[in-house]
């Protein structure tokens, strides 16, 4: 990137750096959500509930069959790459 190009995209950086951020968080999020351990952990509470009455049947079926897909479908990251990891890799 050339110095009047820098210059004229300098107003951009925080929005670039904000997308950079929100990404990054997204993929963290989704990598916890489809945790093994913190799905089984989701399950053992989804029982406890039912098994102390917060829940009834049918919120249990509703949302143990949700955390049994997340257990038979391993989260695969898409290795997508943002703008800002494309940047940074060429000034390394």
């Amino acid at each position: 990137m050339g110095i009047v190009s820098g210059l004229l995209l300098l107003p951009l950086a925080p929005v670039r750096g904000t997308a950079w951020i929100a990404d990054h968080l997204l993929q963290e999020a989704r990598r916890q959500t489809h945790d093994p351990r913190a799905v089984q952990a989701r399950l053992a509470a989804l029982n406890r509930s039912l098994d102390e009455g917060a829940i009834d049947e049918a919120a249990f079926e509703r949302e143990e069959e949700r955390l049994l897909t997340l257990l038979e479908r391993p989260y695969r990251p898409t290795g997508r790459t943002t703008t800002m990891d494309r940047a940074q890799r060429r000034h390394v």
